[in-house]
C-alpha cells in the first residue's frame, strides 16, 4: 500500500487493511493464541466453586490457585519475550500456545489439591508468554498511526475467549454434576492445539524482527542505562492494573453464585453482560489511546474502574438488576485500560529488546497483582474493593515516571 493511500485512509478498518498479507495472518495468530489463552485460564474461575468443593479446601487455598498460575506467568513472560527475541516471534508463540493447552488439558485429570496446584502453575507458564509474543509481533506490522487500535484489538481477543469459556461453563454445568463438570472444562482446552498447526505453516515475523541481528544477554540490557527507569516505571503499571483487574475477574464469579445468591445460568448471563462490556472496551479502548494518547487513556479508566468496584461490591443485595445494569461498564472500563499495554510497551523499547522488555514488565505485574486475590481470599468481600481500588491507585502513580509514546515509529 502506498504512503499516500496510509495518509488519506479514513476507512473504520484502515488498520487492518495496512497491515499488509503477512501483517493480517500475524494478527489472525496473535488473536487466536491469546482469545484460547483466556479461555484456557478461565477455566478455574468459572469452575472455582465446584473444585473448592470437591477437594474441600479453603477460600484462601482457592486464590492460591490462581495466584500460582500468574506468579509462574511472570517466569513464562520473561522466558518467552527472551526467546522471541532469540528465535523468533513466531516460533515463540508456537511454543507458549503449546505449552498452556497441554497443562490446561492436565489439569482435568488432577487427582488432588496439590497435582492441580503443580500443574496449574505449569500452565502458567504458557499463559505468561503468549500475550508478549503475539503483542510484539502484531506491533512490528503495525504503522504507527494505527498501532494502539491494532494491538488492542489482539487484546479484544481476551473478551472473545472469556465469552467462549462463559458459554462452554453454562452448558457443562447445566447438564454436568459439579465433581465432573469442573474436570471437563479442563479437557475443554485442548482447542488451542489446532492453532499451533496453522501459526507453524501460515505465519511470517515481521521484516523488521528478521532484519535485528539476534543478541544473548537481553534480560541484563532491559536495566541498563535510560532503559532501567523504563523498566521499572512499566513492571509498576503493569502490577497495579493486573492487581485492581485480577481481583475482581478472580472473584466475581464465586461472589455472584455465593453472595447475591444466582443459579448457574443466571451467573453466566451477569458475566455475558460483564463480557460484552469487555470487548467493547477493549476496542474502544485501542481508538481512544491513539487519538488521546497512552498516558491519558490509562489515567481515565484507572480512575473509572476503582470507581466502578467500589459501586459494584456495594449494592443491596436485593437490587440484582442494578447489579447486571454496571456490570457492562465495569467491564468496559477494566478492559479498556489494557488495550494501551500492546502498543505503550512495544514503543518504549528497540527491536532486539522489544520481547523481553515486554515478557518481563507485563508479567512482572501479573504476577506481582497476582498476589492482590489470594489476600482477598483470606480477607472477604470487603477486600475485594480495597486491594481493586489500591491496584489502580498504584497505576496512576507509575504513569508519573514514563513518557508518551504515541505516534512514534518503534526503535530499532
Amino acid at each position: 500500500m502506498t504512503a499516500t493511500t496510509t495518509i488519506t485512509d479514513t476507512r473504520p478498518f484502515a488498520w487492518f487493511r495496512t497491515l499488509g498479507h503477512q501483517g493480517k495472518r500475524a494478527f489472525v495468530g496473535a488473536f487466536g493464541g491469546y482469545g484460547l489463552d483466556s479461555f484456557d485460564y478461565q477455566t478455574l474461575p468459572l469452575g472455582l466453586a465446584a473444585i473448592t468443593a470437591y477437594f474441600g479446601i479453603s477460600n484462601g487455598q482457592a486464590g492460591l490457585l490462581g495466584t500460582t498460575t500468574l506468579v509462574v506467568s511472570a517466569v513464562g513472560g520473561v522466558g518467552a519475550g527472551m526467546l522471541a527475541d532469540r528465535i523468533g516471534r513466531v516460533r515463540a508463540l508456537q511454543l507458549t500456545i503449546a505449552m498452556y493447552t497441554i497443562f490446561t488439558v492436565l489439569c482435568g485429570f488432577a487427582p488432588n489439591f496439590e497435582t492441580l496446584l503443580v500443574l496449574r502453575g505449569l500452565q502458567g507458564l504458557g499463559f505468561g508468554g503468549e500475550w508478549a509474543v503475539g503483542a510484539a509481533l502484531v506491533a512490528e506490522y503495525a504503522q504507527a498511526r494505527y498501532r494502539g487500535r491494532t494491538v488492542a484489538f489482539v487484546q479484544s481477543a481476551w473478551a472473545v475467549g472469556w465469552g467462549l469459556s462463559v458459554v462452554v461453563y453454562t452448558v457443562v454445568f447445566t447438564f454436568a454434576s459439579p465433581d465432573m463438570a469442573w474436570r471437563i472444562m479442563f479437557w475443554t482446552g485442548v482447542i488451542p492445539a489446532l492453532l499451533v498447526l496453522w501459526v507453524r505453516r501460515s505465519v511470517q515475523d515481521a521484516p523488521r524482527a528478521k532484519a535485528t541481528p539476534r543478541q544473548r544477554g537481553t534480560f541484563v540490557k532491559i536495566f541498563q542505562g535510560n532503559l532501567l527507569r523504563t523498566t521499572l516505571f512499566a513492571a509498576l503499571l503493569a502490577t497495579g492494573v493486573h492487581g485492581g483487574h485480577y481481583t475482581i475477574s478472580t472473584w466475581l464469579p464465586s461472589y455472584l453464585k455465593k453472595t447475591r445468591e444466582l443459579t448457574v445460568i443466571g451467573t453466566g448471563g451477569y458475566l455475558a453482560f460483564l463480557i460484552t462490556g469487555a470487548f467493547v472496551g477493549y476496542v474502544c479502548g485501542g481508538y481512544l489511546t491513539d487519538l488521546m494518547g497512552r498516558k491519558k487513556t490509562f489515567l481515565t479508566f484507572a480512575v473509572l474502574s476503582a470507581a466502578l468496584i467500589v459501586a459494584y461490591t456495594q449494592i443491596p443485595k436485593g437490587a440484582n438488576g442494578l447489579v447486571l445494569v454496571l456490570g457492562f461498564p465495569l467491564g468496559f472500563s477494566m478492559s479498556a485500560i489494557f488495550s494501551g499495554f500492546g502498543a505503550f510497551l512495544a514503543e518504549l523499547y528497540p527491536t532486539a529488546l522489544r520481547g523481553t522488555g515486554q515478557g518481563f514488565t507485563y508479567n512482572f505485574g501479573r504476577a506481582v497483582g497476582a498476589i492482590f486475590p489470594t489476600i482477598v481470599g483470606f480477607l472477604g468481600a470487603g477486600g475485594a474493593i480495597v486491594f481493586g481500588a489500591l491496584g489502580y491507585g498504584i497505576a496512576v502513580l507509575a504513569l508519573l515516571g514514563l513518557p508518551e509514546t504515541c505516534g512514534i515509529e518503534l526503535l530499532d
